[in-house]
């Protein structure tokens, strides 16, 4: 008789409910360790305020502890604290913009060969950028590039074509000659009106000289501006034939939308301005990281002026925290640049193109400045026909700088 060896038989439940157990915890522990908050850095309120707005644009949740509830500006001790999983990207964000610097070095020896670039077509307006340009070149030292771009007959007839240069010639070299011809004399003659405001004293004796380029304005200036590297571009918004699409007036948004270098835009209906004489100067703020380097660059070009600087939000979220976001921004621009006179407003709720036209009434605003990033809430603004009517076709000048 054939024994059957009996074989060993395991009770696996236990096993299979001790695997779920252990998976289980490890799972709350990965969501725990997710959701851990880690003091990042502990400062001043204000700071912490900034830090945490700087870190809540790049979408990084942020939390501030130990605040002094009843005066929270007077608190210092106050931690920032951020997911421990944001930690790699937050040190990085701050690292990148070093928000902690030290001011700015306002005395800093200037390029040997700054230069201010101003794209004419000829116009009153032209002549009032001239005016400006000049004049701001005088206080820095620099010297002055005209520009003029024109069309050929050889761009395609549906491209829109401006009064200085809507010439109707055949496509041939001799029409091309013709043509240019045509543009250089325009040139020269309008050479000859800027030494005669210089030699009559309206305008300063500054150093310049005129370049002409054949293509796309908004194309050209940009390439040549590449080239150029020039401290401020200054520009009219509206051309010779004062339409609502001539040339310089139709390209202006396509300038600053691409260009690196600051863009000062005269809008037609400005007076007499000159910038040296300039008093008060706004400076819009969306609470961006960027804003900060953008904020340098604006001393940069203004560090020789006399003015009351402005910072006005043009956020439309969480405005319960414009107030203390605007006051922390003011304190720390005052730390790192305490020679300047640096105030800030809140916008009222509403529509916020009316809350800027009511501002800039009420504060006696010269020149409107704005950075230009993707992100930027005005620059979204710029680009919609409302506010190209109010801001471009309005009385005041729009500076507006690149982050």
């Amino acid at each position: 008789m054939i024994k059957k060896k009996k074989g060993l038989k395991l009770n696996l439940r236990p096993f299979f409910f001790n695997i779920s157990f252990v998976s289980l915890f490890y799972l709350k522990y990965s969501i725990y360790m997710e959701d851990k908050l880690i003091t990042l850095a502990i400062h001043t309120f204000e700071k912490a305020q900034i830090l945490k707005t700087i870190l809540e644009s790049e979408n990084i949740e942020v939390y501030i502890h130990n605040v002094n509830l009843i005066q929270p500006i007077i608190s210092s001790g106050v931690r920032v604290r951020i997911k421990e999983t944001d930690l790699p990207a937050s040190l990085r964000i701050i690292e990148e913009i070093n928000w902690l610097s030290e001011p700015a070095n306002l005395n800093e020896v200037p390029n040997k060969d700054l230069s201010i670039l101003i794209p004419v077509d000829f116009s009153e307006y032209s002549i009032k950028a001239c005016e400006i340009g000049f004049k701001y070149a005088r206080l820095l030292g620099a010297r002055v590039v005209l520009l003029n771009v024109y069309f050929t007959p050889f761009f395609p007839s549906a491209i829109p074509i401006g009064d200085t240069s809507s010439y109707q010639f055949d496509n041939s070299q001799e029409s091309m000659e013709i043509l240019l011809a045509h543009v250089e004399n325009e040139m020269l003659d309008f050479t000859i009106t800027i030494d005669n405001q210089i030699n009559s004293g309206e305008l300063p004796p500054v150093a310049y000289s005129y370049k002409i380029r054949e293509g796309l304005p908004e194309e050209e200036i940009h390439a040549y501006a590449k080239e150029l590297q020039p401290l401020l571009i200054i520009m009219g918004t509206r051309g010779k034939g004062n339409k609502e699409h001539d040339v310089i007036g139709s390209i202006s948004a396509e300038v600053i939308e691409n260009s690196k270098y600051p863009v000062l835009t005269i809008p037609e209906k400005i007076g007499c301005i000159n910038l040296q004489a300039t008093k008060n100067i706004a400076f819009a703020t969306s609470f961006d990281q960027r804003d900060i380097h953008i904020f340098e660059k604006f001393i940069k070009l203004t560090s020789l002026l006399d003015i009351h600087i402005h910072l006005f939000n043009v956020s439309t979220s969480e405005n319960e925290w414009n107030e203390i976001r605007l006051a922390g921004l003011n304190d720390y621009f005052l730390k790192q640049y305490p020679l300047m006179n640096i105030t800030h407003t809140v916008l009222d709720d509403g529509d916020i193109l009316l809350s800027i036209d009511k501002f800039v009434k009420n504060n006696n605003i010269e020149i409107i400045t704005v950075g230009n990033h993707k992100r930027s809430f005005l620059m979204k603004l710029i680009r919609s026909s409302l506010a190209q009517k109010m801001l471009f076709h309005a009385e005041i000048p729009l500076l507006v700088i690149p982050s």
